[in-house]
């Protein structure tokens, strides 16, 4: 088998491509021209690409993929749409391959104690949680998990009981929620898992049907506040999102790790002392 043969694993359904690569190039907001020219390509070769008139090499679909900045998850889709087989390989957590990742998350987890954190995937599901972050979910009465699989943080914060029954400004947090999932399920497909799940929570009973839609005003914001009030306290913390830099696995890439900071004197002496009781 020749080596080009290796790569093109099926033959390439270069309209399948086409509509993939403008689907992205316009959620990008780039003409054409601008996307060649990024590229080192032509609008008029791009133009064939797109209409089928020619086929795509996987170096091409890869250099597209890059200037349009794209997540490796959908890098890969680009390459399979073409006909290639995917780049990027999307391993288990629990993989070897992951496990200097695995070693870096729980330094991170055990760094962040007494405060809570948590590590989700793209879905929302925990993935790792430390002590404190286990010991606040007790506390606030969620469940972490059971037959079902993981518990899952986007469930948890959408559904009638959870977290809405103790989140001070559940709307403002709630649909913050939704927008992040939004903008991490744009340009996915139909069988996506995450564009599944967003369309079961946007049917959970007093979810405004405005929701449904994207807003591009939302902006992703570097911390988020929010307070549980709870047995007449309220809790008052401030969030952080981060994942990793240039990771070359999509499971790496897709992981957000979640770290709670005390943000008054108050949530930060009860902290310490559910600490201190080894709550």
């Amino acid at each position: 088998m020749s080596g080009m043969a290796e790569k093109q694993m099926r033959a390439p359904s270069v309209s399948e491509f086409g509509a993939l690569l403008k689907q992205w190039r316009q959620i990008q907001g780039l003409s054409q021209l601008d996307l060649a020219l990024a590229a080192d390509s032509s609008a008029r070769h791009l133009s064939f690409i797109e209409t089928g008139r020619s086929k795509p090499s996987r170096e091409m679909v890869l250099r597209l993929a890059e200037v349009m900045e794209l997540p490796l998850r959908e890098r890969n889709r680009l390459l399979n749409a073409a006909g290639f087989t995917g780049a990027y390989a999307e391993s288990s957590l629990d993989d070897e391959g992951l496990a200097q990742v695995r070693r870096a998350l729980d330094h991170m987890l055990q760094q962040q104690e007494p405060y809570p954190a948590i590590v989700m995937n793209r879905c929302f599901d925990v993935l790792m949680i430390n002590h404190a972050g286990a010991a606040m979910m007790n506390m606030l009465g969620l469940q972490m998990g059971g037959s079902e699989g993981p518990p899952n943080m986007l469930r948890i914060t959408m559904a009638p009981g959870g977290l809405r029954t103790i989140v001070k400004d559940w709307n403002r947090i709630a649909h913050h929620m939704i927008e992040r999932a939004h903008r991490q399920v744009r340009g996915a497909g139909e069988s996506d898992p995450l564009k599944k799940l967003i369309e079961e929570v946007l049917g959970y009973p007093e979810i405004p049907e405005e929701w449904e839609i994207a807003d591009p005003t939302d902006a992703a914001l570097p911390v988020m506040p929010v307070e549980f009030e709870m047995g007449g306290a309220t809790l008052s913390w401030i969030t952080t999102i981060t994942s990793f830099g240039t990771p070359q696995d999509v499971t790496a890439e897709e992981i957000m790790v979640e770290c709670m900071f005390p943000a008054n004197a108050e949530t930060e002496a009860m902290v310490r002392s559910m600490a201190d009781n080894g709550s």
